[in-house]
């Protein structure tokens, strides 16, 4: 967003903006000038629900829920707000001012005005009757011999004309519920919450206790009906014990089925003792079969070899002695004693144990492995009899225990049941007891008049009228596609800026007399912006030598004729001979005057290919019927033509029909060399305008824009 055009965007309605405030403020003043004073009365209404020191009962370790506490509040609130209440409220005030005509809080209407004494004393026999049965106020009641609704609606005591300045609410964190109504009278509006706070919690006692009794009969009832039902189930469940002889159930199998454990684990121990005796037996045979040498083998080996050495020996002295004592026997005798004594040394080093006591233990050791053996042997025979007579006991229990499951699940549901039922008995008749008591904290109260609210309606009135205003200002700039400044023509159209031109009042002025006025500030601005889009257009005309300049705009009334004139006179200033085909129509002066001059037609020169200069400026006039050129003359004919005006003249200034006639323009373009278009401040472009500017994008010689008609800070 541009600031600076939004500046001057509010600036051109700053009038509405101050304005229309004013205006709101005005007529505000004047409606709440004479407002007449009200009155407002507050009474408070306790309910316990916060305050601990009125909750008698509360479940330990209870703690307190503000989520239901505050719905409990909206559910009174909402309640006291209740058609019902407000029928009562309304019949209420009605029966006052007709019983106490001296003391009615407000003045009769004409509908009250045209009843009768008698009608009046019938209708206080309707109101009453209508308060006793707590009948609703509605609509239907007009039907009745008296239309109720229409007398009270027209005293003002109708729900919704009650509701407009009646308020109930509740303070964060408070115990209280506040009703509050404000009105022009100070007695009404102390009868008024006082009334509706003493018949709400009339009503609402009675209706917590009509569903409280309601209740208590309900779950009475229901209570009934868990305990027999309880009652049945225990019976059912003590008759089949009795029957099956079953005192409890779960301990008996509890017994019997430990029992069986320790059995197996007997068993299981006897098999053990039995699988490793057996193995013992099996190494201490393997031993005395010899595969243990310090029992058998060398040793045995060793001994027999020191038998046979000694017989040997006894053979060999008998020889000796009896071969008469030869050399030959006594060395055999050496050599035998000499391996004897040698074996007998290494038999000794070798065992120092007596492998024959060895033995004999390893053969006890098998006879006690093997005795120990036949006894768990034994052992088992009597376990596997007490088991057998242990899960035989075990299995006549499991039908019983299914049977006494069934029993015992239903007796636990039927008593859980019961005892659900008793609490909620019990919880309701306390709840009734001791439960919430709406009472009258504080009844309201005459009060003093309310601050005038007179300031409040004209800020709110000024401020609620500014800002509708400004917002429309804001949203009209934003929706306003108006263009107000070269920068937006150039984003528009993507096109260049040649210059901008100012609004002057041009009303019986020539363009003579603005160029010679030097004391007025519009025409010298004028003049200087002038002068520098003639600088522009000539640098561009002298870069490639054109002579032909189209100035052409895209609707009608852009300027574009005024700034052709102009333009041929800012040329006409700097020496050069001009020719200005169009342009604005003024009266004729003298030859010397450099004024424009309307000599004759461009179509009459078409015809002559000649034509009689005046001075510095020539005027054509271009026919206004918008004639086609090329139904003039042809394409070639008119190219000569052109040729001929370039010879004559230094520049040449076309004042171009707008794109709106775009066949008439388009011939036009199609003999200019250079062109620029004529935009006016505050206009739009529209999407027939866009497809003209494509077509002029196309054009080579296009300079681009000059911004017309910018009004100056005098002409805002």
């Amino acid at each position: 967003m541009d600031f600076k055009d939004f500046s001057k965007h509010l600036s051109r309605y700053k009038w509405l903006i101050i304005i229309v405030p004013v205006v709101a403020v005005a007529i505000t003043y004047f409606m709440v000038k004479n407002m007449p004073k009200e009155y407002s009365s507050e009474a408070q209404i306790s309910t316990g629900l916060v305050d601990q020191s009125k909750q008698v009962y509360t479940e330990a370790g209870q703690g307190r829920d503000y989520y239901q506490t505050s719905q409990q509040f909206a559910n009174i609130m909402e309640k006291m707000k209740m058609k019902k209440i407000m029928s009562i409220l309304s019949y209420t005030l009605m029966l006052h001012d007709l019983e106490d005509p001296k003391t009615s809080f407000k003045q009769y209407s004409k509908k009250i005005d045209s009843l009768s004494a008698p009608q009046k004393a019938e209708l206080i026999d309707l109101l009453k009757s209508k308060i006793e049965k707590k009948s609703v106020l509605t609509v239907a009641d007009n039907k009745e011999k008296f239309p109720l609704y229409e007398i009270i609606s027209s005293m003002g005591y109708d729900e919704k004309s009650l509701d407009k300045k009646l308020s109930i609410y509740h303070g964060d964190g408070s115990d209280f519920i506040t009703v509050k109504y404000t009105s022009e009278n100070p007695e009404l509006s102390a009868y008024v919450v006082n009334t509706l706070a003493k018949e709400f919690i009339s009503n609402y006692t009675l209706d917590v206790n009509f569903n409280q009794n309601n209740s208590i009969v309900l779950l009475d009832s229901l209570l009934r009906k868990k305990e027999e039902v309880m009652n049945q189930k225990n019976e059912a469940l003590r008759n089949f014990k009795m029957a099956n002889g079953v005192l409890n159930l779960d301990k008996q199998s509890e017994i019997v089925y430990g029992q069986i454990s320790q059995n197996e684990e007997l068993k299981a121990q006897a098999l053990r003792s039995i699988q490793s005796n057996q193995g013992a037996i099996a190494a201490i045979e393997a031993k005395l079969r010899g595969a243990d040498p310090y029992v058998g083998g060398n040793v045995v080996s060793d001994n027999r070899d020191i038998v046979n050495l000694k017989n040997q020996l006894k053979v060999a002295n008998d020889r000796y002695i009896d071969g008469g004592f030869k050399v030959s026997d006594k060395r055999k005798i050496d050599s035998l004693s000499n391996v004897l004594s040698n074996m007998t040394a290494r038999n000794s080093d070798n065992n120092i144990t007596d492998p024959t006591v060895s033995k004999q233990n390893l053969i006890q050791q098998r006879a006690a492995l093997q005795i120990a053996t036949d006894q768990a042997r034994s052992s088992i025979a009597s376990i596997d009899r007490e088991l057998a007579m242990l899960k035989g006991k075990y299995n006549k229990m499991v039908p019983f225990d299914a049977g006494i499951q069934n029993y015992e699940r239903d007796a636990d549901l039927a008593t859980k049941d019961y005892m659900e039922a008793l609490n909620r008995y019990n919880q309701t008749r306390t709840e009734q007891n001791i439960g919430l008591k709406l009472n009258i904290a504080q009844y309201g109260l005459i009060g003093t008049p309310e601050p005038s609210k007179a300031m409040l309606y004209l800020a709110l009135s000024g401020i609620g009228s500014f800002s509708l205003c400004f917002m429309a200002v804001v949203g009209l700039f934003f929706l306003d596609n108006s263009i107000y400044s070269p920068k937006q023509l150039e984003q528009a159209t993507g096109l260049p800026i040649i210059g901008n031109l100012t609004l002057v009042d041009v009303q019986g002025k020539s363009i003579k007399s603005i160029w010679n006025d030097a004391n007025n500030p519009d025409y010298i601005a004028y003049k200087n912006l002038l002068r520098s889009i003639r600088l522009e257009i000539s640098n561009h005309m002298e870069a490639d030598d054109s002579k032909i300049l189209g100035i052409t705009s895209l609707g009608e009334g852009e300027g574009k004729s005024f700034l052709a004139s102009s333009l041929a006179q800012a040329f006409a200033m700097t020496g050069k001979k001009i020719l200005l085909i169009g342009g604005e129509n003024h009266v004729p002066e003298a030859s010397n005057s450099k004024e424009l001059v309307t000599r004759e037609n461009f179509e009459t020169f078409l015809v002559k290919k000649e034509i009689r200069t005046d001075d510095l400026i020539t005027v054509l006039n271009k026919n206004n019927d918008n004639t086609s050129l090329l139904e003039l003359q042809s394409n070639k004919s008119l190219k000569a033509g052109f040729e001929v005006l370039r010879e004559e003249f230094d520049l040449i200034i076309i004042d171009i029909n707008s794109m709106r006639d775009l066949n008439i323009a388009k011939e036009w373009l199609m003999f200019t060399e250079k062109s620029l278009i004529v935009f006016e401040v505050g206009g739009v472009i529209s999407d027939t305008d866009r497809d003209a500017l494509n077509y002029l994008k196309e054009q080579p010689g296009l300079l681009g824009w000059v911004l017309n008609k910018i009004r100056t800070n005098s002409k805002n």
